[in-house]
């Protein structure tokens, strides 16, 4: 069996010829080892027991009475780590193991998928180093320290903006060096086939527990869902289950200082191009080189996006849409205090937009948001950039 290497006209592999071997053996890995019982169960032992699968779907009664809806959020950030990354890291990392690999490499940008890779190394006796842009190093220097203590080896990137985009370029050179022994945790739904499927897969089962657990709470599915989007894997977990059914589905990305400015809106803001080996929607200028992103979420400052989103984009099947900074900060002690939870910068743009569709909801429409990190790690720079604790609302 060979699989279809493409969303639509999105997708492919675009990698040196070195790297092709490898991903050709992820492939029968994906195809052969993945869907085995034995696999399965082993990865169902570890999402449940170490991981702390399933998490809850929680009803938000004030704002639910703010916003004239019944709001739900999907709390991935209550999974151990704190963060929906880990469902990920484990199915690779286990995968890795059976494949017969040693060392894990890995990219991070807010820093959440480099724990989640050093949790899944620490328990399945693997090596692990991450790369990560100096910039995010310096903003995100708690999960640094959780990395650090979990025994990876943290390799700070100063090529380029700093940032995600230069540690994904470095992981791969690695990659491309060291490919016997070595497997490339890619954090996200980019990258050549079968990257994109094999992560998708691994974070639907976000979603697969999202439509049980509203069926059973409501009887019937939402009106709509909201994740954020960087790369697109805590939003595509979320959205694939729901892809033919009558559910309205959004998208939030990073819209920085606002689409005219500088932002991380790759969906909103970009056009087609080839970007870490695969063909979606990128940030580029006129002559095709990529542009510098931003965001005050590491972790949605990302020129590119998953091919499945792209894909998604044209057909309509998504609506995709950007929230500012400022917007992202403000949800962020909005949800902090109007439910105790407080949430990841990347998940505060969830968070805003559904502030922003308040006027059109009706008090019997479901909305669930996916609620995909906790903010423990943002707390300083909030605390830093509004100057207050409390400041913004």
């Amino acid at each position: 069996m060979k699989l279809n290497t493409r969303f639509g006209e999105y997708g492919g592999s675009f990698v040196p010829e070195t790297l092709m071997a490898a991903l050709e053996e992820l492939e029968h890995a994906y195809l052969n080892i993945l869907p085995g019982p034995l696999f399965q169960s082993e990865l169902s032992d570890y999402l449940t027991e170490f991981a702390g699968r399933q998490t809850p779907l929680m009803y938000c009664r004030n704002m639910s009475a703010d916003l004239g809806c019944r709001v739900y959020l999907k709390r991935e950030d209550l999974l151990h780590s704190g963060a929906h990354k880990l469902n990920n890291a484990i199915g690779q990392a286990l995968l890795a193991k059976h494949m017969g690999k040693k060392r894990l490499i890995a990219e991070t940008g807010a820093g959440q998928h480099g724990v989640a890779t050093a949790i899944a190394g620490a328990a399945l006796g693997l090596s692990v180093e991450v790369y990560m842009g100096a910039v995010d190093v310096e903003r995100q220097a708690l999960n640094v320290a959780r990395m650090k203590m979990l025994g990876a080896t943290v390799i700070p990137v100063h090529s380029g903006t700093k940032t995600l985009k230069d540690a994904i370029n470095e992981a791969l050179r690695d990659w491309v060096a060291t490919v016997g022994d070595t497997h490339y945790l890619i954090g996200t739904v980019v990258g050549p086939h079968p990257f994109p499927l094999l992560v998708r897969d691994l974070q639907s089962v976000i979603g697969i527990e999202t439509r049980s657990q509203i069926l059973e709470k409501e009887g019937r599915l939402p009106d709509c869902i909201i994740a954020c989007i960087g790369g697109g894997s805590n939003a595509i977990g979320i959205f694939h289950t729901f892809v033919h059914d009558d559910v309205q589905l959004i998208g939030v990305e990073a819209g920085g200082e606002g689409l005219d400015k500088r932002h991380g809106a790759t969906l909103c803001g970009g056009s087609p191009g080839v970007l870490h080996g695969n063909f979606s929607y990128i940030l580029q200028d006129t002559f095709g080189q990529i542009m510098e992103s931003h965001s005050v979420s590491a972790g949605l400052d990302y020129p590119g996006v998953g091919p499945e989103h792209a894909m998604h984009k044209d057909s309509g099947r998504v609506v995709y849409t950007a929230v500012t900074d400022t917007q992202a900060i403000d949800a962020f002690l909005y949800l902090s205090r109007t439910e105790g939870i407080i949430p990841a910068l990347e998940s505060s743009h969830a968070i805003a937009h559904a502030r922003e569709m308040k006027n059109s909801l009706k008090p019997d429409d479901i909305m669930v948001i996916n609620l995909s990190g906790r903010g423990d790690k943002d707390v300083a720079q909030v605390i830093e950039l509004t100057g207050h604790v409390g400041e913004g609302l």
